[in-house]
């Protein structure tokens, strides 16, 4: 296995990336501003519903809490670590109490809890997702307005297709700059109807994933890339729960390094992580799983521990793109916060990444600090898995 390159730290750019970050509802009702709990759910009818469920779990949250708290013993790396932080932000920002109708689940956190994300650092939210729009195209709109007035880059979403589209772009100096591509798909659960236009708000959608679509992304990666740049195509895609990699996701991803020019995929939707692949010396994170959610209490999938989360430390060649380092940090998710796992944790978390590396050619290796370390490749550093081997391992949905 190659190990990852860890000399010369200076010289790169370190992003961090997770899935979704899901603010509303529960967590939002011990925040300092709790928004109004009325839900619209067919079983739950308060926001509050959730706190006590978690409470009964996990024992009682002392609410409300300071704006720092739900990130717990992860602040420390969230703020001294990376040069770019980035997170898949599931939950609209707003007083709008316009849910969407004939949807079932609406998240929702109060504008004066934005803090909880500048607490964090947070320096670019991804939109193209399944709930940005819950509570209607007020509700996004005063997502925009709380992420600017934050000045918390975002893109995915927008009051127009062309805004929509656009990327967040990030300047880090001497570093050079990254662009963040974002794009949602309806195979995550967004409805058709929430595709921005060119009169409407909405959402970045995709047509489908095919290389035509692209070739189409990398147009508008070209368009803005410069050289030194490291692009990150962010996808909302897939259902919430399994391990296996369709088929023509696997694709869709290579097309979009081959042919469009990203430098990382950085996938979610999926409530629990899934295999990591690197390919033509680009990451592929095909599911980051939850950073943050309210699910605690709530029985059905426990074998899939989405109560461990996930946090993804890229070290990224700021000449070129290149993969030098990929270092993944666990947490577990109790009382709406993240903490630092057990070794039993770090070791599950490990065996999967193995497990579900196999067809990828990557596995880790855990480090005394309860990390895990990304290592891929042949004996040479280069063998990648074949067509044939990519076919007879991924699964056909």
């Amino acid at each position: 296995m190659l190990k990852a390159d860890t000399s010369n730290e200076s010289d790169r750019v370190t992003l961090f990336l997770c899935g979704d970050v899901m603010t509303g509802r529960g967590i939002d009702q011990v925040l300092p501003h709790p928004s109004d709990p009325t839900l619209h759910e067919p079983w739950v009818r308060s926001a509050a519903d959730y706190v006590m469920l978690a409470e009964q779990a996990h024992g009682p949250i002392a609410g409300p809490v300071d704006f720092a708290y739900v990130w717990g013993d992860a602040l420390a790396e969230l703020t001294q670590v990376p040069d770019l932080r980035i997170v898949n932000l599931e939950t609209s920002i707003t007083r709008s109490n316009d849910y969407w109708r004939g949807k079932g689940i609406h998240y929702r956190m109060h504008p004066d809890n934005v803090p909880c994300l500048t607490a964090a650092r947070i320096d670019c939210c991804v939109l193209a997702n399944n709930h940005v729009m819950d509570w209607g195209y007020r509700g996004l709109e005063e997502t925009l307005d709380s992420l600017d007035h934050a000045a918390v880059k975002r893109a995915g979403a927008g009051r127009t297709a062309a805004e929509a589209q656009a990327p967040a772009v990030i300047d880090l100096g001497a570093k050079g700059r990254v662009l963040v591509f974002a794009y949602g798909a309806e195979s995550s659960g967004i409805p058709p109807d929430w595709a921005a236009a060119a009169d409407r708000p909405g959402v970045n959608l995709l047509p489908d994933l095919s290389e035509r679509t692209a070739r189409h992304i990398g147009e508008r990666i070209s368009a803005v890339k410069r050289p030194g740049d490291i692009a990150v195509v962010s996808l909302h895609w897939g259902g919430n729960w399994g391990y296996p990699v369709p088929r023509h996701q696997a694709a869709f991803a290579h097309f979009l390094i081959e042919a469009a020019g990203a430098d990382v995929i950085h996938g979610h939707s999926s409530h629990h992580a899934k295999g990591v692949e690197v390919y033509k010396d680009r990451p592929i994170i095909y599911g980051c799983g939850d950073l943050l959610n309210d699910y605690e209490g709530i029985g059905g999938h426990e074998t899939l521990r989405n109560d461990l989360a996930v946090m993804y430390f890229l070290g990224m060649s700021p000449s070129g793109g290149r993969l030098r380092s990929l270092e993944m940090v666990p947490k577990r998710i109790e009382r709406f916060r993240l903490n630092r796992v057990s070794p039993e944790d770090a070791s599950w978390l490990g065996a999967v990444f193995n497990r579900e590396g196999l067809p990828f050619a990557t596995r880790v290796r855990i480090a005394g600090d309860r990390s895990l370390h990304l290592e891929w490749g042949g004996e040479d550093g280069r063998r990648r898995p074949g067509a044939a081997f990519l076919r007879s391992n991924l699964c056909d949905r």
